[in-house]
């Protein structure tokens, strides 16, 4: 995970229509990046639904809402579409930017060890410096505790 206070990683990726965005066309917005393991899977869902919910609080704030995964444009786009969901989600299957953004760990499930995305949600300021890096975040309650945050 990076830390605060450091400078976000630009990237280039499609979203769930194919439209390419960078890091850098959110400038003087804030921005809510958050990484994610897998689209249609039951922890996933419920923080994009969450986020999806609460999305009108974070504009008031001014502060957009990315999400990124390894899923493909077209598991974007059915994920998007089933949920209803109201925010850009990016598609990383070459891992540019969760290796960038340090969220590609090991992990251990049931006792198998394998490679994935830890979930992690950064707030990036107007400026493209994170000022809150959340990892080991609880899915159900990402929005909340970040919207909290962004008061703070």
């Amino acid at each position: 995970m990076l830390a605060e206070g450091t400078k976000a990683p630009d990237f280039s990726l499609p979203d769930q229509n194919g439209t390419i965005h960078t890091l850098s066309e959110y400038k003087g917005k804030k921005l809510i990046l958050y990484f994610y393991p897998k689209d249609n899977t039951p922890g996933c869902t419920k923080q994009a639904c969450s986020y999806s919910e609460n999305r009108p609080q974070f504009l008031e704030k001014g502060i957009e809402i990315v999400g990124i995964s390894k899923d493909t444009v077209a598991s974007h786009k059915n994920f998007g579409e089933k949920f209803g969901l109201s925010f850009t989600i990016l598609s990383d299957p070459e891992l540019s930017a969760i290796k960038a953004y340090d969220v590609w760990k090991e992990k251990k499930l049931y006792g198998k060890t394998s490679m994935g995305v830890v979930r992690t949600t950064y707030l990036i300021d107007e400026n493209g410096i994170i000022i809150k890096a959340n990892g080991n975040v609880r899915a159900a309650e990402d929005a909340q505790n970040m919207l909290a945050q962004a008061q703070s």
